[in-house]
């Protein structure tokens, strides 16, 4: 009776076990069908983005913050911070001053840039604006607000895994002009973990990653916002910000993104530059 009971009790024990695991491998990427595989990858995407603020996070449309930059040497040594504050209008405007006086600004306006310094307003070179306009369309918050939904976008679930020493969901977006894009989701928040552009380089084929590490999430006008961003470029890290403060949606004129605007704060810092100067003599 009881090697019938043991014999019993491990029948039901092993079919419990099954049961257990059947989902567990229901979950396993390569096991998924792409119907099942898109569906799992849009269901995180959702939760992603009501984690982010929901309908608050999709209607920014604008962003005035302020911070420190990383200052990296040639061999990747940090040599510092120095003081920003940037300025987006979504999703192809930027302006970022380097100094209190925005004596120092670079600014892109679509296929546009322009740098500001001491020796005036200059037009920014041609692979400065390629790399702006990649970087509008690979940006994390421009994929999730303005093309998840446009023709050619497809999505995987790419699995479970233990990122930055938590449980974390891998998704992947890949558009048509066949740039793909990974998402590393905290399993506990919902919130992204790491971006991940994973791309080739069209002469030698060789495989490339610019990875984007978000932390410290803190709610600003009911948008969850990472106070610290790193981005690494196989394996080496090229930018690393700390935001200081955050507001979103406060009105932000068209013509701040404009060359006229760094013309007319030229004219502006140039006055007073010879003035001090006609002190000093």
């Amino acid at each position: 009776m009881r090697m019938t009971f043991r014999a019993a009790g491990c029948g039901v024990l092993a079919a419990a076990m099954a049961l257990w695991a059947a989902p567990a491998r229901a979950q396993n990427p390569d096991e998924m069908m792409p119907d099942q595989s898109a569906a799992k990858a849009q269901e995180i995407l959702k939760q992603v983005i009501a984690a982010l603020g929901g309908q608050a996070y999709l209607d920014v449309r604008s962003s005035d913050c302020t911070g420190r930059l990383a200052q990296f040497g040639h061999s990747g040594d940090l040599n510092g911070y120095a003081k920003f504050h940037d300025y987006w209008l979504f999703p192809d405007k930027n302006r970022t001053e380097y100094d209190k006086k925005g004596t120092i600004v670079e600014l892109f306006n679509g296929n546009q840039g322009w740098t500001l310094d001491k020796g005036g307003v200059t037009d920014e070179p041609a692979d400065a604006v390629h790399d702006f306009q990649e970087q509008v369309k690979t940006d994390m918050d421009n994929v999730l607000r303005f093309r998840l939904h446009e023709d050619g976008i497809a999505f995987r679930y790419g699995g479970a895994d233990l990122v930055d020493l938590k449980q974390a969901d891998w998704i992947e977006i890949a558009d048509r002009e066949h740039r793909t894009f990974r998402m590393a989701v905290d399993q506990s928040t919902h919130l992204p973990a790491r971006w991940v552009i994973v791309s080739r380089n069209p002469l030698t084929r060789e495989r490339s990653e610019d990875n984007t590490i978000y932390s410290e999430f803190l709610p600003i006008d009911g948008v969850q916002t990472p106070r610290k961003i790193a981005r690494w470029h196989d394996g080496r890290e090229t930018f690393e910000a700390y935001y200081d403060t955050c507001k979103y949606n406060t009105g932000l004129s068209a013509d701040l993104f404009s060359k006229a605007s760094l013309d007319q704060r030229y004219a502006q810092v140039g006055k007073k530059k010879d003035k001090d100067n006609k002190k000093k003599n």
